[in-house]
């Protein structure tokens, strides 16, 4: 089985690591394409006014100045002889549940795969804070994952649909189980800070602010305060099925 990783907190992120000793539980042929540098929150954005510089570091190791979208891009249509059999893309530094997925470099590989009609799983680390400490518990994911992974790989997943692993803030030990859930939902204000440079110049920075949402069974979200596994299948087709009647009779009575 060959396995291309990408990711989008970088290269030299401790999560590619990490997902590298996963993957090669499960195959020897892996191969890394990802991010020059973080990439993440720009989702699945392509790379179109610009180069891509393409610079191998080791033996089946590319770092690419781009997204994690061109990672993928580059890793099938240039890197590789052939499609990967399967495409996992992390392990990224927090979570990526709800409304997380949307912004996702993370996702955004794992998008990208399918979208070339590979198999593709994306992966998620959240963050554990003790203390008022924040740590990330990578040990978590590298002793759950594979097992995990080899049990989904047989699946017969329906076109156009991967799947959204995520791991609990808790050690590997502490875990209490696997959970295959919806989406939830949260809502969050986006924060903008203005300050200013050295000369006076006003800058700005985003950032989250406190989320709430709902919490309810089922979900991501809840899976993960209970320090289960959540897996998430997420579909490429974003169509409103349900209004398509709706939409089509008001159209029709004001046509």
């Amino acid at each position: 089985m060959r396995i291309l990783l990408t990711n989008d907190d970088g290269i030299h992120a401790e999560g590619l690591a990490v997902l590298e000793r996963i993957a090669r539980t499960l195959s020897d042929d892996v191969w890394v394409v990802a991010p020059e540098t973080d990439q993440s929150g720009l989702a699945h954005s392509l790379t179109l006014s610009e180069p891509l510089r393409l610079r191998e570091i080791g033996d089946r190791h590319f770092a690419l100045r781009g997204t994690p979208t061109d990672c993928v891009i580059m890793g099938i249509r240039h890197v590789l002889d052939r499609k990967p059999d399967l495409i996992l893309s992390g392990v990224n530094a927090g979570s990526n549940i709800a409304d997380d997925v949307t912004y996702s470099g993370t996702i955004a590989g794992a998008i990208e795969g399918t979208l070339q009609g590979i198999r593709s799983l994306a992966l998620s680390q959240a963050v554990l804070y003790e203390d008022g400490k924040r740590s990330l518990p990578w040990a978590t994911v590298e002793a759950h994952a594979p097992d995990l992974i080899r049990r989904l790989i047989a699946l017969d997943l329906p076109e156009g649909t991967f799947l959204n692993l995520n791991f609990p803030p808790c050690a590997a030990g502490a875990v209490t189980g696997v959970s295959v859930t919806a989406q939830g939902k949260t809502d969050f204000a986006i924060v903008v800070d203005e300050r200013q440079d050295g000369r006076g110049n006003p800058y700005f920075w985003l950032r989250f602010g406190n989320r709430t949402g709902q919490f309810s069974p089922g979900t991501d979200i809840h899976a993960l305060r209970d320090n289960r596994i959540a897996v998430t299948p997420l579909k490429l087709d974003l169509t409103d099925h349900a209004m398509l009647v709706a939409v089509e009779q008001t159209l029709g009575a004001g046509a």
